[in-house]
């Protein structure tokens, strides 16, 4: 079974990236995937701040990213960028870290004058965690995932779309690629 880790960059609980990240796991699951969560804004501040590599959350959450087969990097835009939290955290992702594994960037911001946030600003640092199988991405617009009064979120169609054809594209090329690496061995 593929194994999946989400990386959810947002310090806020409950915001509308939780629907998306929720959504996406679900689809996850339906193509046959575990998956894993790394809540960055649950982490320990210290740890993050002042970069304890050998701290017990650390060194739990950077297990769960070594042993993905898949990676979900997701985080609402700030200041035309992805949060603060989620950068401190990617700087403790082991050199290479990412190396051979499939890259999904889930961004949300609150219009599409950031829609290029994700090539601008993520995929370079991802490309130096040596990231070299990084999908396009969605972005979303705050819009897109609306509160509901019961306190859950409504997931627009387009969105809900954009995001099954991203997660077929992931599974299709985790399959290849998992496929090459056993022809391989």
């Amino acid at each position: 079974m593929p194994k999946a880790t989400i990386i959810n960059g947002s310090p806020t609980p409950g915001s509308r990236l939780t629907a998306v990240i929720s959504l996406t796991s679900e689809l996850l699951i339906k193509e046959g995937y575990e998956v894993d969560h790394v809540n960055v804004g649950e982490l320990p501040p210290g740890d993050l701040i002042h970069t304890k590599f050998e701290s017990e959350a650390i060194v739990k959450a950077n297990a769960l990213v070594a042993g993905a087969d898949v990676v979900i990097v997701a985080s609402p835009v700030y200041k035309a960028s992805y949060t603060g939290v989620l950068k401190t955290f990617l700087d403790l992702i082991p050199e290479k870290g990412l190396a051979g594994k499939v890259i999904l960037p889930l961004f949300i911001g609150g219009s599409l004058a950031h829609l290029l946030s994700i090539d601008y600003s993520l995929k370079p640092v991802l490309s130096a965690l040596g990231a070299r199988y990084i999908l396009g991405g969605v972005y979303t617009v705050d819009s897109q995932v609306a509160r509901t009064e019961e306190g859950g979120f409504d997931i627009s169609e387009e969105l809900v779309g954009r995001l099954e054809d991203n997660v077929k594209e992931l599974a299709d090329e985790t399959k290849r690629r998992l496929h090459y690496a056993s022809l391989a061995e």
